[in-house]
């Protein structure tokens, strides 16, 4: 018999990553196509302090920013042709490249405040201020700004930013993905169970395509249908 509960997808993401823009926009489609599925968001941080592009992984922030914007962003940029990815302008800006904490919390704010539905559409605004209009997203400023444009009272999310509930919220997400083993994202994980990454590109990259994703939903449904265990002994 058919499972008759919903297929929830936890979608694994960080504003950081160009892998991720085209990602959010297949599986926002791809929900709206399948009404059995239930979306939950998931905060996956790349970069949990700023010395990642300062001495960690790079020696000089200046080749750090040249490599993940020219290297890894064109890399998504090429493979699945975006234009709104724009590593020309971002060259331009002298802000240090950001690092994920900001983000990730804000995400967590905003759900506080909405919902999931708040935390998806606060990923996509913020996706859209870093990869397309260049802005320095480990600014908080901009993140309010972000906040208020989907509709967000931008004073309870300062203060629910900097609050003690938004860590734990994101402590839990990251201890989730350890516990399912990611290590790289756009990630998918569905019932708890069963990961889909996807095509491996620059570092920590995966690519989603829409297919990967069709094929893993209808994968879902069978194993569902099949059941998960032995069936009762005769």
């Amino acid at each position: 018999m058919t499972d008759s509960h919903p297929i929830v997808i936890e979608f694994f993401h960080d504003c950081l990553s160009a892998w991720c823009y085209k990602a959010s926009e297949r599986l926002r489609a791809f929900a709206a196509e399948h009404p059995d599925v239930q979306m939950v968001q998931r905060c996956f941080p790349l970069a949990v302090s700023p010395m990642l592009f300062n001495r960690q992984l790079y020696a000089d922030k200046r080749e750090a920013k040249r490599d993940v914007v020219m290297v890894h962003w064109a890399d998504a940029r090429a493979f699945e042709p975006d234009p709104r990815i724009d590593c020309e302008l971002m060259m331009t800006r002298d802000f240090d490249y950001p690092y994920s904490l900001p983000n990730q919390l804000g995400a967590k704010a905003a759900e506080m405040q909405g919902g999931q539905r708040a935390h998806w559409d606060f990923f996509d605004r913020v996706q859209r201020a870093h990869l397309t209009e260049c802005r320095n997203i480990a600014d908080y400023a901009v993140l309010r700004e972000c906040a208020e444009d989907i509709g967000l009272d931008g004073e309870r999310w300062l203060h629910d930013v900097f609050g003690e509930h938004a860590r734990t919220l994101l402590a839990d997400d990251i201890e989730r993905a350890a516990r399912y083993g990611i290590l790289r994202i756009p990630a998918l994980v569905a019932d708890g169970r069963h990961v889909l990454g996807g095509i491996p590109r620059s570092t920590l990259g995966h690519c989603l395509r829409e297919e990967g994703i069709e094929t893993f939903y209808e994968d879902i449904k069978r194993r569902r249908m099949l059941g998960y265990g032995l069936p009762p002994a005769e």
